[in-house]
């Protein structure tokens, strides 16, 4: 199962091209996504009022530190090297980031906390707002943006992935049991 993620990973990653790898970077980008971010704030306020919406921030706050803390545990304990550090894999493939960041890429918190946002909105505000569906397709991006700048391999962020779309719905269907009528 490994060669063939190393192999997809290869495939993936060589579809590459310079033309597209300013998007690429500004998908991968945490921080360029402070606007989308700042959306969801203004729209949750809008919908369920500043006292409810500040339970909300709190429970993302909370989800977001939660998913974080079980990937780095995850990462760790497989120890699974990046790409971008592995020497059998890094002279084959591009590296379009700047730098690889951390040793360990198993599994890839980008993709567990982009989909953990993404399915708590989908799910807190399902009955409120269909379109909120459309989060799946930016965190899906997000964690493909992944494996196209060379930190991680496709099961790391497949993994990321289920787990963050996993605890997003347990912290909203929690949330939407106390904070929607």
């Amino acid at each position: 199962m490994i060669q063939l993620d190393e192999q997809l990973f290869l495939y993936l990653n060589a579809l590459g091209s310079e033309s597209w790898d300013g998007f690429w970077l500004f998908m991968t980008d945490k921080f360029n996504m402070i606007p989308l971010y700042v959306v969801l704030l203004i729209f949750t306020f809008r919908k369920i009022g500043w006292k409810k919406g500040l339970w909300v921030v709190f429970t993302i706050a909370l989800l977001i530190t939660c998913t974080d803390q079980i990937t780095n545990l995850f990462k760790d304990g497989f120890a699974r090297l990046r790409p971008c550090h592995d020497p059998d894999i890094a002279p084959l493939m591009r590296l379009v980031k700047n730098r690889c960041g951390g040793l360990y890429g198993f599994f890839s918190g980008h993709s567990s906390n982009s989909f953990a946002l993404a399915i708590f909105f989908v799910t807190f505000f399902k009955t409120i707002s269909p379109a909120m569906r459309w989060l799946v397709l930016w965190a899906a991006i997000v964690a493909y943006s992944r494996v196209y700048v060379g930190v991680h391999y496709p099961i790391d962020i497949i993994c990321g992935a289920l787990l963050g779309s996993t605890i997003g719905f347990v912290f909203a269907q929690t949330s939407r049991r106390y904070l929607l009528p």
